[in-house]
């Protein structure tokens, strides 16, 4: 008899190149997911719309709309699943881009297999365990008065950073790598109009005082 992986739920592959396709296929179903595979972003939306999936993995660069122009259509940042965006070594500030519409993360091309499942692993017991924690979360209920709002994430990131978090430990805990989490920290920074990190912790213990 052999083992069989346990069914981990359903990730969704959106890229055009059938070999992609066909890796993602075969190295996520070896790590005890379903896999469904489409190769344009409209295909996605007809069936991410009425199904959720564990987790998406988007392409950047798809025939027709732009992995950038379905992530905004799926509402990225309120989606129920993490949404990973697949881009190439030259796509950099396109998936910072991402990011800020709501994608979880980048993941790199050329990539290899093993780190995907380990990364997806970690990514979605993450957001299972913030879906649970988000209504008891601190940072969220606060008001920054006269400052740009704090996207979701943000608010996650920030939480990790005033609880003393490094980047590597509040990676670990959102599910996305360290160089993302800068990314989130320098925007936030930004629109919370803070010169440095103790800066950023004058201003977010202001807010609580002040809710």
């Amino acid at each position: 008899m052999t083992d069989e992986p346990i069914p981990r739920g359903e990730i969704f592959v959106v890229d055009d190149d059938p070999a992609v396709r066909e890796t993602l296929s075969v190295v996520l179903s070896a790590g005890g997911y379903q896999v469904i595979c489409f190769a344009d972003g409209s295909a996605l939306l007809a069936v991410a719309r009425s199904r959720t999936p564990a987790c998406i993995l988007l392409d950047v660069h798809i025939p027709g709309k732009s992995g950038l122009d379905i992530l905004r259509e799926l509402h990225g940042e309120d989606y129920p699943a993490p949404i990973f965006i697949i881009s190439g070594q030259g796509d950099i500030a396109m998936a910072v881009s991402a990011i800020k519409n709501g994608a979880l993360d980048f993941i790199e091309k050329p990539f290899r297999g093993s780190e995907i499942v380990a990364r997806l692993d970690e990514a979605i017991g993450a957001y299972a365990r913030r879906q649970k924690q988000n209504s008891a979360s601190n940072v969220a209920s606060l008001h920054f008065p006269g400052r740009e709002p704090l996207t979701r994430r943000e608010r996650e990131v920030l939480e990790q950073f005033t609880s003393g978090a490094s980047n590597k430990e509040a990676g670990r805990r959102l599910g996305i790598s360290p160089r993302t989490i800068e990314d989130h920290r320098a925007n936030i920074m930004k629109k919370l109009g803070a010169r440095n990190a103790a800066d950023l912790i004058r201003i977010v213990m202001t807010a609580a005082r002040a809710s």
